[in-house]
Parts: structure tokens; C-alpha cells; sequence
């Protein structure tokens, strides 16, 4: 008897001491912020990765061959329409416009004599014919010649910024055809992204009764471009294997900024009519599946899975596995599980929802 008296002496401390503990444990947990879901229109964006191009952009190449004596900009110059950019040697191409000319006013002299001939019955009417014929003939030539010889002269077709030089000098040996540069016509671009079949027939509907869809672009450093686009052509074909069609969308680029192969993201706008929407940061993932924790009046926790509609900055819309009424933890996720009995503090909407880019309608 003696000897239980001891033991229980030993043990029932030891049981009060774990009690107490379990019980500190608890409340060094604190007071945990909880909040409810908030319906509202809004907007989500769909991103969409695009290729960016100048409406123009061309190669500009020798189309005589010769020596390259001038080049009158640099790389990434702004040019004007109709402004001489290189000029090949001219010495042989004069020379043969020189010939050429010689030629015609000979022809001349030949066909106005065979004229004088005919008019007097001398020779016949087809003399005269194949005289006229051989000065068109030179007079083509002459033509021909004084057209190589402006080739010689490489001007702009279109106001645009000069590209990158390829591997030609002054001094250079030209062939014909040879590429010198490039020009682009940046005032406008085109931007080219593809879209699953499901956006296209909903823009096909959308398009009859409100028009092309405005666009916005988020550009590789993530900020939005200034200016808005519009939806200007659809290509004819779907890709199969990925079930996408290629759209373009047309951005004014008055100041520049934009050029010739930048790449980006197009932000498709989509909305959303009582969208049920929660902060991210109450939810967690279990094997690819996203979970929030439910607070009941008592404190108890609970997980439960939802279904994602659509992201936002720092925020979702749920498709399913939330009510309005629910409220759901918000932070200290990591503290908890499944059964726990927590005290907490419900967080007005305002305070919640306040601070975080929500794009209402």
C-alpha cells in the first residue's frame, strides 16, 4: 500500500505538469485573423505569350553590283521616306547610259533619214518600220541603263529605323542582291498570339455585336504598354496539335518604345459576374489540389477543397467548395490542422480585400 502511495505521488504530478504544458501550447497559438469570401463583378485577364513585329519590315539589299562608296546613317538611325542611305560606285553605270544615249540619238538620225526616204518613195514602209522599231529598241535600253544607274542610290521606301548593318563596309564588293540592312516601320505593330478554340468561338459571338476585342500588353519587364490594341486579323487555319488559332492584335507605338521582334504577353480581359473571390494567401495545396481552412462559430477548423475559376493579383475566384457565408482562415495556416480548436478574429471585407488589385466592373 505503501508503495502505490508512492507511485501515485510520482505519476500524478507528472500528468498535471503535461496537462499544463498541452495547455500553454495552445495558447501560445493566439488569436488567429479569419475572413468571408466576397462576391463581385470583376475582370480576370487571360495570358497569352506574343511575338512582337513592325506592321513594315523589310531587307534592304544591292540590286547593282559595285563598290560601296557612301553610307550616309548607322545602325538605328531614323530615316524619312525617299532619304539616300548607301551609294555603290556610279562610273560604269554613267558610262552606260552615255553608250545608251549615243545609241538613241544614232537610231534617230537613222530613222528620221529613212523617213525623209520614204516620204519620197524611195524605200519602203518596212524600212521605215524597222527603223522606228531600232530607236524604240535603244530608247528602251537608255531607259534600262538610266534605271541601273539610279540603283546605284539606295534610298528609303518608308519612313522607319535602321536595323543592325550585315557584313559590308565602305569599300565593300557588292554582288547584286547582296543584304545590307533592314528597315522597320515601328509606328505600328502588329502582335501575333495564339488562343485555345473555346476563346476563339467566344470571340466569333462577341465580335458580331460589340466589336473587335481591346487588348492590353504586358511587356518582358511586366509593365503594361500605354497603349491599348485591338483585335485586326485571324489567321484561316487551326494548329491540331495544339488546338489554337493565331490572332493579331494592332498597337499604335507613337513614341517608339515598341520594336521590331520584342516578345511579351497579351492580357486577354475576361469577366466575371458574381465572382465568388478569396485572397490566395488562405489557401494551400495537397498534391496539386488547392484546400482552405473553414472556421466554425466555436473555433473548430476544418479543410476543405475548392475548385479555382480564375487568378488574379493575389487573389482567386472560386468555381465551387465555398459558400458566402463561410468564413476561412487567413493566415497562420501552417499552425493548424484538421480538428483544432482556435480562438480568432473575423476581418472585415475592407480590411481584407482593401489593398489587393481587384478589378471590379
Amino acid at each position: 500500500m505503501k508503495n502505490l502511495y508512492l507511485v501515485s505521488c510520482i505519476i500524478l504530478p507528472l500528468l498535471m505538469t503535461g496537462c499544463k504544458q498541452e495547455h500553454n501550447d495552445t495558447h501560445e497559438l493566439g488569436t488567429f485573423e479569419v475572413t468571408n469570401p466576397i462576391k463581385k463583378d470583376t475582370t480576370v485577364f487571360n495570358n497569352y505569350v506574343c511575338q512582337i513585329n513592325a506592321h513594315q519590315h523589310i531587307e534592304l539589299r544591292a540590286l547593282e553590283k559595285g563598290y560601296l562608296q557612301e553610307i550616309l546613317i548607322d545602325e538605328g538611325q531614323f530615316v524619312k521616306k525617299g532619304q539616300l542611305l548607301f551609294k555603290i560606285q556610279r562610273t560604269i553605270y554613267e558610262a552606260e547610259v552615255e553608250i545608251a544615249a549615243a545609241e538613241v540619238e544614232t537610231a534617230n538620225i537613222e530613222y528620221l533619214n529613212t523617213k525623209a526616204l520614204a516620204d519620197s518613195d524611195i524605200v519602203s514602209k518596212s524600212e521605215l518600220a524597222l527603223a522606228g522599231a531600232n530607236l524604240a529598241k535603244n530608247k528602251a535600253e537608255l531607259k534600262l541603263m538610266q534605271a541601273r544607274l539610279n540603283f546605284t542610290e539606295i534610298r528609303a521606301p518608308f519612313d522607319g529605323i535602321i536595323g543592325r548593318f550585315e557584313d559590308v563596309r565602305l569599300g565593300s564588293l557588292l554582288d547584286e542582291g547582296e543584304l545590307l540592312t533592314s528597315l522597320s516601320d515601328n509606328s505600328m505593330m502588329w502582335v501575333y498570339f495564339n488562343v485555345p478554340e473555346a476563346v476563339y468561338l467566344d470571340y466569333a459571338e462577341q465580335v458580331k455585336s460589340v466589336g473587335p476585342q481591346k487588348l492590353q500588353l504586358q511587356l518582358a519587364n511586366y509593365k503594361l504598354f500605354k497603349n491599348e490594341g485591338v483585335v485586326s486579323a485571324i489567321e484561316s487555319d487551326f494548329n491540331n496539335s495544339t488546338g489554337t488559332i493565331p490572332f493579331r492584335a494592332t498597337f499604335n507605338n507613337s513614341d517608339q518604345l515598341l520594336r521590331h521582334g520584342q516578345t511579351g504577353n497579351i492580357l486577354w480581359p475576361s469577366e466575371l459576374n458574381d465572382a465568388l473571390i478569396i485572397p490566395q494567401k488562405a489557401t494551400f495545396e495537397v498534391l496539386d489540389k488547392k484546400f482552405v481552412f473553414i472556421v466554425e462559430e466555436d473555433g473548430t477548423i476544418s479543410s476543405k477543397e475548392i475548385v479555382v475559376k480564375a487568378e488574379m493579383d493575389h487573389l482567386y475566384a472560386v468555381e465551387k467548395g465555398l459558400k458566402l457565408e463561410d468564413r476561412i482562415l487567413i493566415e497562420g495556416l501552417r499552425k493548424v490542422q484538421d480538428g483544432d480548436i482556435i480562438e480568432y478574429d473575423v476581418k472585415s471585407a475592407q480590411e481584407v480585400y482593401g489593398h489587393l488589385k481587384l478589378h471590379a466592373e
